[in-house]
């Protein structure tokens, strides 16, 4: 029951990303019953919803809540950590940028052709979703807290949005200045972060695209950037440079703009793909030639590596009806495969508090 309080706390936390009050404090893991956790949550909310109610969050807040504290974690009886393949049928090396919708269905690029994403059931079969215009190659797929699709096309300099109802496929941004568009992150509030790197020079580049779709480099001259991802509680952004086996994290400013760049953890082997913070913002990193999915804690801890069953993973997702299973795409096998975990991910969390 510790983790279903950790899992109330969240959930206040994220009404912080629409307020500027919180609603959340430090809570203590230790056991506790679900009913002194609810006499907890809601006597904050009591004493501070004079003020939250102006600003519209209490009711975002108290949804985000329950949804987490009721089948938001797996059960204690099954095997966590441990990787199986998930869907492989008609996938190509190009398989890449997972992303899952809300309601935990995953969605990835390298299906058949660089122009297709597919989307794949709960029982693994892919098929067709979308084919993005003639000449583009998709790569890293987000959805904003609407349920708008967004895929960097890494050949065309370009970032589309897709509307998952109609599939239509529209141009977000198209920025000349682009090497590839890789991998993407999204805040709260839309504003889009894409990875930018030169494979030929080992150089990379950041790029900021804010919610009226101007794209504002915010960094250059970095090594191979690649995966990338914001912490949920939207202050800080990760950037791995692939090549170069190092994570850098920013400072992200009120407008969105990046500051003060720093190292947050460097590896002495193998390479680095995509990345995704889980709601207590550990961030899992995808080791490229190792086969691994690291989990390293916000302050740069390794917690945990998992074998997932192929040299060469690209990205991976957090998904699942309770946000508690990551899907890996592997390059190596054409597949995608998943493995359970203890909590669930930052997505899963802002799709919540959405509804």
């Amino acid at each position: 029951m510790g983790r279903q309080l950790a899992c109330a706390s969240l959930s206040l936390r994220f009404v912080k990303e629409s307020a500027t009050t919180s609603l959340s404090s430090p809570l203590n893991r230790s056991g506790t019953g679900l009913t002194s956790v609810s006499s907890l949550v809601f006597g904050r909310i009591h004493r501070h919803s004079r003020r939250m109610i102006s600003r519209g969050s209490l009711a975002v807040g108290v949804v985000a809540l329950m949804g987490c504290l009721i089948g938001a974690l797996p059960s204690r009886s099954e095997t966590l950590w441990s990787a199986k393949p998930f869907s492989s049928e008609g996938f190509t090396g190009g398989i890449e940028g997972p992303a899952c919708d809300r309601n935990g269905v995953v969605f990835c690029v390298g299906f058949g052709d660089p122009r297709n994403i597919a989307r794949v059931t709960p029982d693994g079969r892919a098929e067709l979703f979308v084919a993005l215009p003639e000449g583009s190659a998709g790569n890293g797929i987000r959805f904003d807290r609407s349920g708008r699709m967004y895929v960097a096309d890494y050949t065309a300099h370009k970032i589309h949005r897709i509307d998952p109802a109609t599939r239509g496929v529209v141009q977000r941004v198209h920025e000349a200045r682009m090497n590839q568009p890789n991998d993407l992150a999204i805040a709260a509030d839309g504003t889009l972060y894409a990875s930018d790197p030169n494979w030929k020079d080992s150089t990379g580049q950041l790029w900021r695209i804010d919610t009226q779709g101007k794209a504002h480099r915010e960094a250059e001259g970095m090594g191979t950037t690649n995966g990338i991802e914001v912490s949920p509680d939207g202050k800080r952004l990760y950037v791995n440079e692939s090549i170069q086996r190092r994570i850098w994290v920013f400072d992200i400013q009120a407008d969105g703009h990046l500051e003060r760049r720093r190292i947050f953890k460097e590896f002495p082997d193998h390479g680095f793909d995509g990345m995704r913070c889980d709601v207590d913002g550990n961030l899992y990193v995808t080791r490229h030639g190792k086969g691994t999915v690291v989990k390293l804690s916000p302050t740069a801890e390794i917690l945990r590596e998992i074998d997932v069953l192929g040299p060469h993973p690209t990205n991976l997702c957090f998904g699942g009806t309770d946000g508690c299973t990551v899907y890996v795409t592997e390059a190596h096998e054409k597949r995608l495969v998943s493995f359970r975990v203890d909590r669930p991910g930052l997505e899963w969390a802002r799709w919540k508090a959405a509804r």
